[in-house]
């Protein structure tokens, strides 16, 4: 069983979201990101979905660490892909702090992918949601060009890198939410840059890009 989460209403919500979020954010985006939280207190209890540990301060720790990618995610940018998007951390809130984005949330579990559903319907954000696995071969119902891989707490086969790298444009990149370690990369990719969590050490966003020809 998983830990109740508290009840929070827009105002309370929005009000320590704005406290920690390191953008701006839209009236339209809080509501999406609340509707949300709302279908994860409906959802966790029996799914799990937010550990006990983080049920208290999880607009701090989750949704405000999702939100600071937006600054990494280029402003030409077209498509982002979430790789496992579980809970919808990263995945769900890029979604709505960026709708200018064609996003897809893919959750290989059959429970979770019904959850982003359902909040994606209750948020009315237009992202698609596939519940499949992420993998070489690719699945379908990606986009055939991504110029945005994200995922969080999760390891990346290097074979399933390079097929994603395969929909990449030289712009394109990859962003990790990871601890400490680094990740194993195919050769088409290289770590550019650690982007260090606020309040935190161990927690960082990973900037991956794709290594240029003559490089």
């Amino acid at each position: 069983m998983g830990a109740p989460l508290p009840d929070l209403d827009l105002e309370t919500f929005a009000e320590r979201l704005k406290r920690v979020a390191p953008v701006p954010l839209s009236l339209e985006t809080i509501e999406a990101l609340h509707a949300h939280y709302e279908e994860l207190r409906r959802w966790n209890p029996s799914l799990s979905l937010v550990g006990p540990a983080a049920a208290a301060d999880v607009v701090e720790r989750h949704y405000a660490e999702a939100l600071e990618g937006v600054p990494l995610i280029p402003p030409v940018a077209e498509t982002l892909v979430d790789v496992g998007t579980g809970a919808g951390f990263p995945g769900f809130v890029l979604a709505a702090a960026l709708p200018r984005l064609a996003v897809v949330l893919v959750e290989p579990r059959a429970r979770r992918w019904a959850f982003l559903e359902a909040a994606r319907r209750r948020a009315r954000l237009p992202c698609q949601c596939l519940n499949a696995r992420v993998d070489n071969p690719l699945p379908q119902g990606l986009p055939g060009r991504i110029d945005v891989v994200t995922f969080r707490a999760l390891k990346l086969p290097p074979a399933t890198l390079s097929a994603l790298v395969e929909r990449f444009t030289p712009a394109s990149r990859v962003l990790i939410w990871a601890g400490e370690g680094d990740p194993e990369l195919p050769p088409e990719l290289h770590l550019t840059g650690a982007h260090t969590l606020p309040g935190t050490r161990h927690r960082r966003i990973l900037e991956i890009r794709p290594v240029q020809a003559g490089a």
